[in-house]
């Protein structure tokens, strides 16, 4: 019989599947693991969220669902980004708090840190000033779940915490050309380019830096959050500043996986974006020294050999 039952919200996509499979990969006989999409219930909904965790009754949450959207959607639906994911935040964390979740870790983003800010960027600088205003509703309802998981401790003793990844890639990822982030973007570029005989488009000069992390290394690293990591405050969960990689190298590597020979073009009428959001995983490697990332291109090869297999079915 588990002990613990495990509640996954927004668990179908990215970082949910790859919890999944890591799961299904290291079972423990005490847990049992629920895996929840939108389609099960209404997050922005009190009521569907106490109804949910009335029908689990989930001992520990790991909080992954959100509004999410690529640059051009934020800049249109910012205040929508905002209310919504306010909403899901708020009623996941209460629901936590009136079924007496042992814990709950939700997943923050970087792109919460503020705008301007010196680097390399680490926890303690999260509400230092403004995030950037392309996503200022999305970033400023993350920033929230920050101060909800304070309050809860403060005030009831709740043990709830959230993590920061960088940039996350992998089987499962949206792979929108005009929606996606950048690793599954240039696949499917590369992909539409070899099937159709054309040269392969990067928008901006190649040149701006990344930390990208694995979703199967992330997952990893979310299992040892849940059951070992006991502060509050958040964690950066990233590779090191040495692993970090320009857009070009990235390309490069997606060309190699595909074995594309075509023409190769940056398009540098199109804005390169922030150079860099360099984190420090400093806190990370304080408690998991020897942890090994995945390196970027057999992750890029794997994630390139799956999105070809599942085309049909991949979001895109």
């Amino acid at each position: 019989m588990a002990s613990k039952v495990i509640l996954v919200t927004g668990g179908t996509g990215l970082v949910g599947k790859a919890i999944e499979k890591v799961v299904n990969e290291e079972a423990k006989d005490d847990e049992k693991w629920v895996f929840v999409s939108s389609k099960e219930a209404d997050l922005t909904n009190e009521a569907d969220t106490l109804a949910l965790f009335e029908k689990h009754k989930p001992t520990h949450v790991i909080h992954l669902a959100a509004m999410v959207g690529g640059l051009f959607r934020n800049l249109k639906w910012n205040l929508d980004f905002f209310r919504n994911n306010m909403k899901i935040n708020d009623n996941v964390l209460y629901s936590c708090y009136k079924y007496n979740v042992q814990k709950c870790v939700s997943c923050l983003s970087t792109c919460i840190f503020p705008d301007k800010t010196t680097y390399p960027i680490d926890e303690t600088m999260i509400h230092n000033g403004p995030p950037h205003n392309s996503n200022f509703g999305y970033s400023f309802a993350k920033r929230m779940i920050d101060v909800l998981n304070k309050g809860y401790n403060v005030q009831h003793n709740c043990k709830f915490t959230s993590v920061i990844p960088t940039n996350v890639y992998g089987p499962h990822d949206n792979f929108n050309l005009e929606d996606g982030h950048v690793i599954p973007g240039l696949i499917n570029k590369v992909h539409c380019a070899q099937r159709d005989n054309t040269s392969f488009t990067i928008w901006g000069t190649g040149s701006p830096r990344r930390q990208f992390i694995y979703s199967y290394d992330l997952a990893k690293l979310f299992l040892w959050v849940l059951r070992e990591y006991d502060e509050i405050s958040p964690i950066i969960l990233s590779v090191g500043e040495e692993d970090e990689v320009s857009i070009k190298e990235a390309a490069e590597m997606v060309v190699e996986a595909f074995d594309f020979k075509g023409e190769v073009v940056y398009d540098t009428s199109k804005s390169d974006g922030q150079f860099k959001k360099t984190a420090n995983n400093g806190k990370l490697r304080s408690f998991l020294p020897d942890f090994k990332f995945t390196p970027i291109k057999q992750a890029i090869k794997e994630t390139v050999d799956w999105f070809v297999e599942n085309y049909d079915s991949a979001r895109k």
